[in-house]
């Protein structure tokens, strides 16, 4: 067990995360070497290890569905890391080299938009990468799990996990983030229509309000 852990924690370590160096970010693939942002680690290694990430599970939603009810609406692998905290294989998600000119990518379980095709760049990490998000679409929660600190990313609306977010990088985006997320947390739509509905609602709510005062 012990050598198992040691040849572990030597290959984790022997992963680099140098920052490429350009001069503009771009939405088009550049060859970039795969970096280790969200590793894919042994199940065993889960209960040597605490997670303040749980505690997003305890966090209040708008959208409180139950374990049984996200299971009726989600595939297996889509419960998995949604509900609970998985990761896709590097490189296999089809949102990863996914580039489109407009758009918006919205959670896979609750339907909320998160992502504008404008915040998507190329980062070669594996996983699709934004450097921002829409206004109040992701929240953010420390991660212990597995010994490493990270920030793991929610929705916002129903707290499905979407991966992590890194900082200072590199990157030469408009916030020097990366929004690490799996492709499988994501759906997409060719237009804005999932935004504009957020809005709309808002409108409707702030004239309720009014009315009432």
């Amino acid at each position: 067990m012990r050598s198992t852990l040691v040849r572990f924690f030597h290959t984790l370590s022997s992963f680099t995360r140098t920052a490429p160096r350009r001069n503009s970010y771009s939405l088009r693939p550049h060859p970039i070497p795969l970096r280790a942002s969200m590793p894919i680690i042994p199940s065993f290694l889960a209960s040597l290890f605490g997670t303040s990430a749980a505690m997003s599970s305890s966090q209040s939603y708008p959208d409180q569905r139950g374990p049984d009810e996200w299971r009726a609406v989600l595939n297996k692998e889509q419960f998995r890391i949604l509900r609970e905290k998985g990761t896709e294989p590097p490189g296999s998600g089809k949102f990863d080299k996914h580039y489109p000119s407009a758009g918006v990518y919205t959670c896979a379980g609750c339907h909320a938009p998160l992502y504008k095709a404008s915040h998507k760049f190329s980062s070669g990490c594996g996983w699709p990468a934004y450097f921002d998000s829409i206004p109040g679409a992701v929240s953010r929660h420390e991660d212990r799990l597995y010994g490493m600190i990270r920030t793991e990313i929610v929705c916002s609306n129903c707290g499905g996990h979407l991966g992590h977010v890194f900082k200072g990088e590199g990157f030469p985006t408009p916030t020097d983030e990366r929004h690490c997320v799996n492709s499988v947390s994501l759906n997409f739509s060719p237009d804005d229509e999932p935004v504009k509905k957020v809005d709309d609602g808002k409108e409707d709510g702030e004239k309720n309000k009014e009315s009432k005062v």
